[in-house]
């Protein structure tokens, strides 16, 4: 009974336990309803699928039950994210305790709740329970940013390595509390559309809504809203590893104030949608911002990788080949830099060149084509952020020696083979004639169908691993419970 305890314990008390099981839910959640996708239904395996689970699917719930997936995963993502950040930032052991519970009582609610009430039947008393959850994850976020106030004496940091005002202030808390509200305010955002159903509003999916000239004002709450909450989360991560990485230095006195000007000129960028013919610019501008943030970010972390591993190495000024080793050595303290770079090829660039080619170049494709575009571009987003919290996750367990790298290589390789697969897919009508596609549309297939099993199996090992050594009387869990967290990561800075 004790194990069964400590067990539980260890699952629903510790940054480690709570991260594994919300990793855990969506990979499931992921495997199982991706096997509805169109592949899967060209090869059967979608029929059987409902036959087994007993899903009733109506065609025309179809938005309805995506947006509702979409939701499940999303509030477990976010979940994560705030256990990683009441990990790393000071705040009282009670406020932390209070936070992790009522997210995760919110995410498991929304998906048990929204996944049963879209796929299982429309029984009502689920419905509540999906809307109830969401409410107590908003709770938990309004705790939350009560707990991060940078304004407080006992949060304030003295010293020239990092940002912070004459006063004291630390910048970087105020970036995590500047994003924490802006969050709070865009799941508003989309929440007020969701509360006119029945009264002029209908599900939709926004990828639906691109050839059409006019939309309405809660249409334009919901594509903004999408947008704004996929940024804030991929914001939300970049502040994690600048936490990770113990991002300090002239570059971090830059850094977080674009930061924080920046997530709020996104955050008031994407409100403006609904009335402001011009919001895009202000999106631009404040993306630009972040996005320059995340550059330093980058380069003081690759720095700090290869003067690591030279020290390590007893090399005072290394050449190149041997900075280039020294940066790639651990892959999974390099993947996430990484992916930061990458992702500017795969989804900022290719962003902004449809935004400034759209009528020149993209609307000229058919509707289809651009579809696929877009709805490629916020998953591979959506994937990228994915990527580096499991980057941070086998960091956080002490994953070491060569599984660490095995690890750390095939998440990257075969993550980014996919994602640059798709995007290269996306856009081929940039390279190729439509005539002239079919050879390009097979080889992006192709690598992309080698991609993402790779990544998927390699998540799949870590969880059977995390999941047998679970069973064992003695295994990592009782160590990592033993040293759980009861107090933060690190200090305040000084």
């Amino acid at each position: 009974m004790s194990l069964v305890k400590d067990r539980f314990y260890f699952l629903f008390s510790s940054t480690k336990g709570l991260t594994l099981v919300a990793i855990a839910l969506i990979s499931l959640i992921t495997a199982i309803f991706g096997m509805l996708s169109g592949p899967m239904a060209e090869m059967g395996i979608s029929d059987f699928i409902i036959k087994l689970l007993g899903l009733k699917l109506v065609e025309a719930e179809r938005e309805g039950r995506i947006i509702t997936l979409y939701h499940a995963i999303a509030m477990a993502v976010v979940a994560i994210e705030t256990y990683f950040i009441t990990y790393m930032i000071p705040m009282r052991q009670r406020q932390k305790s209070i936070i992790n519970t009522t997210i995760t009582i919110g995410y498991m609610a929304t998906m048990i709740g929204g996944l049963g009430f879209g796929y299982f039947g429309h029984n009502w008393i689920l419905h509540l329970i999906f809307i109830s959850g969401q409410m107590l994850v908003f709770f938990a976020g309004t705790m939350l940013a009560i707990a991060l106030w940078p304004w407080k004496t006992e949060y304030h940091i003295s010293g020239n390595d990092y940002a912070h005002t004459k006063k004291g202030v630390n910048l970087e808390r105020v970036a995590f509390f500047t994003m924490a509200v802006t969050t709070l305010g865009s799941a508003l955002f989309g929440a007020i559309p969701g509360s006119f159903y029945g009264n002029g509003f209908e599900t939709f999916l926004a990828e639906d809504t691109i050839r059409l000239v006019e939309k309405t004002m809660l249409q334009k709450s919901i594509i903004g809203h999408l947008h704004i909450m996929l940024t804030l989360i991929g914001i939300a991560i970049t502040l994690v590893v600048g936490r990770w990485f113990k991002f300090k230095g002239i570059l971090h006195k830059i850094a977080m104030p674009l930061m924080i000007i920046g997530t709020i000129t996104i955050s008031i960028g994407a409100w403006s949608v609904v009335f402001l013919e011009e919001a895009h610019v202000i999106i631009y501008v404040g993306s630009t911002l972040v996005m320059f943030a995340a550059l330093l970010l980058v380069i003081f972390g690759f720095g700090k990788l290869i003067r690591t591993r030279l020290d390590e190495q007893g090399i005072k000024k290394g050449n190149f080949f041997q900075c280039i080793a020294a940066l790639v050595h651990d892959p999974v303290k390099f993947g996430p830099l990484w992916q930061m770079v990458f992702m500017n090829f795969t989804v900022s660039g290719i962003g902004i060149f449809m935004a400034a080619k759209l009528d020149e170049i993209i609307r000229v494709w058919p509707w289809r084509v651009e579809r696929v575009v877009l709805t490629g571009h916020w998953h591979i987003l959506s994937g990228i952020i994915a990527t580096i919290i499991l980057f941070y996750y086998v960091d956080l367990i002490g994953l070491k020696g060569k599984v660490r790298k095995w690890f750390g290589w095939l998440v990257i390789l075969s993550s980014d083979l996919a994602f640059l697969s798709v995007t290269i897919y996306g856009i081929r009508w940039m390279f190729v004639s439509e005539s002239g596609e079919h050879l390009i549309t097979e080889w992006t297939l192709l690598l992309t169908d080698i991609g993402l099993p790779i990544l998927l199996l390699t998540l799949a090992a870590l969880l059977v691993w995390r999941l047998i050594d679970l069973f064992r009387k003695k295994g990592i869990w009782l160590n990592e419970l033993n040293s759980s967290d009861l107090e933060s990561e690190n200090g305040e800075m000084n």
